[in-house]
């Protein structure tokens, strides 16, 4: 698994190496732009003023949200990342952590109406995961979702399977979703397969 110093020099080729896994149809990105373009969709109809993101990257998402003049607030632990995004929203609130340690206490400021986290939280053990997904939930606004792009399944089988296909090339430090070992945490959920390897789990307050 790539640390932040790991991010800090793959940030130039990031892009590039994610749209051809998605172009490919191949583990880990197959369904990545179809991803953003859903969670970019649902943000919109949300009519939402104000956007967390966990994990933003280059900003690929949060860059066209921010274009359509939505308050953008956002963590990540690369700091080349970070300065990219930050030279597409330069008035983006946007903050330097490992979301293993935690959210920003800048962050806990504020309301959301939609929370996003596209392919960063598989960092997480999957008990972390929980946590922190229910640390964030009294972080949304009234009506405000949670939504969640990523390498994840809705069974264990169906993760064996892709795990099986993608042989020498699937990533053993990373820990992906799996959708029915979850759901009963959260009181209102929800799993929308987008590929083989991927799907978006949303999570209403």
């Amino acid at each position: 698994m790539l640390d932040n110093k790991g991010f800090d020099l793959w940030y130039d080729d990031y892009d590039k190496s994610v749209g051809l896994s998605d172009y490919d149809n191949t583990y880990p990105f197959a369904g990545y732009k179809e991803i953003l373009n859903k969670i970019y969709n649902e943000v919109l109809a949300l009519s939402s003023k104000k956007v967390l993101d966990i994990g933003f990257g280059t900003g690929n998402l949060t860059t066209k949200l921010y274009e359509k003049g939505i308050e953008i607030y956002g963590q990540d632990f690369s700091q080349e990342m970070l300065n990219h995004a930050l030279a597409k929203m330069p008035k983006a609130n946007l903050y330097l952590k490992d979301i293993s340690e935690g959210l920003d206490e800048s962050l806990k400021e504020n309301k959301y109406d939609a929370i996003i986290a596209t392919y960063s939280l598989h960092h997480l053990e999957d008990k972390e995961k929980i946590l922190f997904i229910k640390s964030l939930i009294p972080l949304l606004a009234d009506g405000g979702k949670i939504f969640i792009g990523d390498v994840a399944f809705k069974t264990s089988e169906e993760l064996e399977s892709c795990k099986e296909q993608a042989g020498k090339y699937w990533d053993n430090d990373e820990i992906y979703f799996v959708y029915d070992e979850i759901k009963n945490y959260f009181s209102s959920i929800n799993f929308e397969k987008v590929s083989y390897c991927s799907g978006v789990i949303i999570i209403s307050k």
